[in-house]
């Protein structure tokens, strides 16, 4: 076995162990039942291995206001509900389960959020639309709108 494989299989196998905090359960309740928050962005406490919520979106909160919340160079995970409206003029909404994993992250970093999302999302009872995105342009609210439908 190469060393780089041996690695990742180190890496996984830690990362499968992370916990899931309660109080994202509980604040995904809260955006799916009563739609008290915009978004959620989730984030990995390695040192605590367990999943917690960094941020919580107000109801009034854009699509910008959340995209300005993912940072740059770290993985994170998030849910967004987005409303909008159908081509017979329904008003609908879809909750949004995002990986934000980009490019510039570190790989160590990348390899748990992988490893870990599975699990978690399992958590998250109500997703309906998946994405993956390694930069802004694959979560843009073009992209968004489109796979809402």
């Amino acid at each position: 076995m190469k060393p780089s494989t041996h690695l990742v299989l180190l890496l996984a196998n830690a990362a499968s162990g992370m916990a899931v905090h309660d109080d994202c359960k509980l604040r995904f309740l809260e955006l799916k039942a009563k739609r008290t928050h915009r978004f959620i962005v989730f984030k990995i406490e390695e040192k605590q291995k367990q999943v917690v919520v960094e941020k919580v979106g107000e109801p009034a909160q854009s699509y910008e206001d959340f995209t300005a919340c993912l940072p740059d160079n770290e993985c994170r995970y998030a849910v967004y509900d987005f409303d909008f409206v159908t081509a017979e003029n329904c008003q609908k909404s879809r909750i949004f389960f995002i990986a934000w994993s980009p490019d510039t992250a570190r790989v160590r970093s990348k390899m748990i959020y992988a490893s870990t999302k599975e699990r978690f999302k399992r958590e998250l009872d109500g997703i309906q639309v998946e994405l993956q995105a390694t930069d802004p342009t694959e979560m843009g609210l073009d992209v968004i709108k489109s796979r809402a439908n």
